[in-house]
This record gives structure tokens, C-alpha cells and sequence, in this order.
């Protein structure tokens, strides 16, 4: 197990400490000490599985190290494993591999006291309480700060091929495939991420009208919007729809309407009760 004790010593319990990994998916908060959390594999358990590291350790090295097992995690390529999870922000795999959300099962993380606690486990049967993890999970460091994790892990597909095609009506090839890992829209053109034996590969593809391609577009960065996954169809502009699923990657930036009172109230709560000074990347609206 990972000696958390240095990573708890260096938050502490008193004055505004923000956490870093890699960078990117946004820097530190100014003003604050500045705080990384451990690296590296500690164990693989492919039979069950599941996999335990450090939050500090890059995405990139983990699924590199997964390969040899022939499993990969589901989370975002670039950065640091608790960066990905802090976010919470799924890749354009949603549609067939879920949210990151479901990937942590357990963690242990610094709360705004100093301490390390544990949430969730590797097994659902071993869990009571509240479901903390999903709370950490999205919450961008601002409830604690993540130290060690278990993950939950996927084995790689013996066929794994993005195929395109031009299409007006992304629906119509949506509901001719089974279960694609993702389905891209452009407005002009689809792209779909198929997976499995090499023959079932090719014989979806033939009857969508989809050739392989090198891989998916590139994402517009002016902003990142959710819509109503069936009104892709009205979008305007220069953007690439997440099809079944309704994020919308769009040259165009974006203000996000009003969040519900009562949500907003609630976080807030949630935020005040597990960090009462607001220490933990203060400034990092909940």
C-alpha cells in the first residue's frame, strides 16, 4: 500500500493548498501551496480486474502497463489518473464505455483536516456508507484531495477500428450498428468506433456504409456543451456531436445556463460540511 503520510503532511490542516499533476486539464490554483500527489503502479490484478496507483501517476503509463495483461482503463489519454477522475470528464468513448465516474473503486484521499480517508473498496460487496467516490469523482479537488486509487479495468478488444462515411442524418447510421464504442457527427460526416472479433468488425461497417478510417476528427475547443441527445440535428456552426450521447465539442465558447438553485444550494452544503474554511483549491466553484 502507498505511504500516504508525506502527501497528508504536505496539505496539512491549515491555509489555502491546491493540488497539480501533469497540467493538463488546468493548473494550479494561485496564492496557495502547491501540493502532487503520489505515482506510480502498485499492483495489477487481471483476473479480478482491478488495479491500484498512485492519483499522480499519468494515464498514459497505466494503460501502457494494462496492455500486457491485455486490459486498458477508461479514462481520458494525457494527464494523471486523479487528474481525469477530479474532472470527471468522459472521452468521446461514453456511448459505449461509460462515464469515468464508474471507473473508481475505491480511493483514499486527504481531507481538508490533514487526514487520509478511505472510500468505496475493489469489491461492491465490501462498500456501506455513502458512496464517496462518486462524489470525488467531477468534483475537482475541492472536496479532498485524491492519494491512492483502485480502478476498474477492460479488456482491449481483439479488433478496435474507426470507420467514417458522409452522412446527413447521423440517426440512420446510429441505429444500423450494435453497440459502437462511439459515434461522431459533424454535420457532413459520421465516425464510429467499432469493437470486437475482426469479422463482426467488418461486416457492421458493410452494412452502415462505413470504411476504416485512421481515427476520429479533431475536437473543436471553443467550448464543451450538453444538448438533448435527439436535437443534435439543429446545431450550427462548426462543432462534433457525441451521437446517443449529446456532449457537443463546439468552435464557439459558451455560457452555461444557471444551475437550480436547490442543486447549487445542496453542493454547497456538501462542500461546506467536508471543507468548512474552504482550503481546498479555493476559488474552484462546486
Amino acid at each position: 500500500m502507498i505511504d500516504l503520510g508525506e502527501f497528508a503532511d504536505a496539505v496539512g490542516r491549515d491555509g489555502p493548498v491546491t493540488i497539480t499533476g501533469a497540467g493538463t486539464r488546468g493548473g494550479p490554483v494561485g496564492g496557495c501551496s502547491v501540493v502532487h500527489a503520489p505515482a506510480g503502479i502498485e499492483w495489477v490484478q487481471p483476473d479480478e480486474m482491478i488495479v491500484s496507483c498512485g492519483a499522480g501517476t499519468p494515464v498514459d503509463e497505466l494503460v501502457a502497463a494494462l496492455r500486457e495483461h491485455r486490459q486498458t482503463v477508461v479514462l481520458p489519454a494525457g494527464g494523471t489518473v486523479g487528474g481525469a477522475l477530479s474532472v470527471g470528464r468522459s472521452d468521446v468513448r461514453r456511448l459505449g464505455l461509460g462515464p469515468v465516474r464508474d471507473v473508481l473503486l475505491q480511493a483514499r484521499y486527504v481531507s481538508a483536516l490533514g487526514e487520509v480517508v478511505k472510500a468505496g473498496g475493489p469489491t461492491v460487496k465490501n462498500v456501506s456508507g455513502f458512496d464517496l467516490c462518486r462524489l470525488l469523482v467531477g468534483a475537482r479537488g475541492t472536496l479532498g484531495f485524491l492519494g491512492d486509487v483502485i480502478v476498474r479495468t477492460r479488456p482491449l478488444p481483439p479488433v478496435s477500428q474507426w470507420c467514417s462515411a458522409p452522412a446527413a442524418d447521423p440517426f440512420a447510421v446510429f441505429r444500423t450498428l450494435y453497440r459502437p464504442v462511439s459515434v461522431l457527427w459533424d454535420g457532413h460526416t459520421v465516425w464510429a468506433l467499432l469493437e470486437g472479433h475482426g469479422a463482426d468488425v467488418s461486416q457492421q461497417a458493410a452494412a452502415a456504409g462505413l470504411t476504416a478510417c485512421d481515427g476520429p476528427p479533431a475536437l473543436p475547443s471553443g467550448s464543451r456543451r450538453a444538448v438533448a441527445p435527439t436535437t443534435i440535428t439543429s446545431l450550427t456552426g462548426t462543432f462534433v456531436a457525441e451521437v446517443g450521447v449529446g456532449v457537443v465539442h463546439h468552435a464557439e465558447p459558451w455560457s452555461a445556463p444557471a444551475r437550480d438553485g436547490r442543486v447549487l444550494a445542496l453542493a454547497r452544503a456538501v462542500k461546506h460540511e467536508l471543507d468548512p474554511t474552504g482550503r481546498l483549491n479555493p476559488g474552484i466553484d462546486v
